[in-house]
């Protein structure tokens, strides 16, 4: 889904474009009639603080342009569900090491299905291409690891989800900015809120645009008159998601990534050091696959496992993806599937998979002994993001390492 954040697969909190009025309050159910998934039971005093925190939720919409009549109908369906707070624990980028997670978003299923939705949606995708600069098969891989060709849309009511995530406090005011967008979106007439649905963060339709997100960037590709991302005709969230993406800067002809190998002792991996593939290739970086790598945009190298695993050189279209989930696992199942899907092949060298996965307390004593030593600064939360891997490197840095950022077991014995 569109997002950004702290390495968090939650969408991205832009500023949202005109909506309809306070008097626009038309209701068109914009998908096929579904069933929700079940709200799981809350305590007495979860429904109470719930209970208390939705009167004044109710007056900050109203302040912000939400008529009375919307934020009622709205408020009607919205309930605490212990559920979502639950799954927002748990993020599944973080929760596996990037080739098992790899190993799900390349699957023979998905690049199955995706050949199959690439020949029933070709000439749909051609013409968003055509529209909008983005390849065919990259709209596909987003649709694919966002809602598997939207056989997974989500069931979750979004106005729940939203407003537990909005009361529960850790994200709060993000979520509360989202779930104003959501009744944005009702007050409009784009759906009403029992058919509004979605994943359990609040991201909705085919290609899980948050509701920030959809009144920015979503677009009407038919012609009908509606925004529609709901239904089962997935047009309209397709050429959304090529949209978002040439919004934030996707350059035609240039490759999300190239696989490279480096010279013994290469010192220079991470996002921070840019340079010219000519000059990459000078140094002894070379494309695994042969020939010379032509000068897209300067590029950085990448070494999601370490010297042990494969080398990445990755160009601005890869942080365009990362605008959508600014987790790099993400962004290479997108980069890859869309690659499969194109014939170009997968990754030549292999996963250290020898390699134990780390616990959660053994990531937060890592991120700990970093803070003690005055290279980072972030939270202790076990989440190896950007920030952590960038103070790895700067610690591998001062001990006259490779300073490729990967977080593991021999990295944590060293730091001891």
């Amino acid at each position: 889904m569109p997002r950004t954040a702290k390495v968090f697969a939650i969408g991205l909190a832009l500023l949202p474009m005109g909506c309809g009025s306070a008097g626009s309050e038309r209701y068109v159910s914009a998908r096929p009639a579904a069933t929700p998934a079940p709200v799981a039971v809350a305590t007495p005093e979860q429904r109470a603080g719930f209970d208390r925190w939705a009167v004044g939720f109710a007056a900050r919409a109203q302040s912000k342009g939400i008529s009375a009549t919307v934020v009622d109908r709205a408020m009607r369906v919205a309930s605490y569900d212990p559920d979502v707070i639950r799954l927002d624990r748990r993020q599944a980028e973080f929760a596996r090491p990037i080739w098992e997670y790899l190993d799900s978003a390349l699957s023979d299923t998905r690049l199955a299905s995706g050949r199959k939705a690439l020949a029933e949606q070709g000439a749909v995708l051609n013409r968003i291409e055509a529209r909008y600069g983005v390849p065919a098969e990259v709209v596909a891989a987003i649709w694919g690891m966002e809602t598997s060709y939207g056989v997974n849309r989500g069931k979750k009511g979004i106005i729940p989800s939203l407003a537990t995530l909005a009361y529960d406090g850790r994200r709060g005011a993000f979520f509360e900015d989202q779930l104003i967008a959501a009744l944005k979106i009702i007050q409009a007439g784009d759906v009403d809120p029992a058919g509004m649905m979605g994943s359990w963060a609040g991201a909705m339709g085919h290609t899980q645009f948050m509701p920030t997100s959809y009144l920015s960037y979503a677009v009407d590709f038919t012609g009908d008159g509606k925004r529609d991302i709901w239904s089962d005709n997935p047009t309209d969230a397709l050429a959304s998601a090529a949209n978002y993406l040439a919004r934030m800067g996707w350059k035609t002809g240039q490759p999300w990534a190239v696989e490279v190998t480096v010279p013994a002792g290469f010192r220079e991996a991470g996002k921070s050091i840019k340079k010219q593939p000519s000059q990459w290739q000078a140094q002894g970086v070379s494309a695994v696959r042969g020939g010379r790598i032509a000068d897209h945009g300067a590029a950085s190298i990448l070494m999601p496992a370490g010297a042990n695993g494969p080398a990445l050189m990755i160009f601005d279209n890869f942080r365009v993806i990362s605008r959508y989930n600014n987790a790099d696992s993400y962004v290479m199942g997108v980069g890859l599937l869309s690659d499969q899907l194109a014939g170009r092949g997968g990754l030549v060298k292999g996963w250290p998979r020898s390699d134990r996965p780390l616990s959660e307390s053994e990531r937060k004593e890592i991120q700990r002994r970093l803070t003690d030593m005055g290279y980072y600064q972030g939270e202790i939360d076990g989440v190896t993001g950007s920030g952590t891997m960038d103070a790895v490197r700067a610690w591998q840095t001062a001990q006259g390492m490779a300073p490729d950022g990967y977080v593991n077991e021999a990295l944590l014995k060293k730091l001891r």
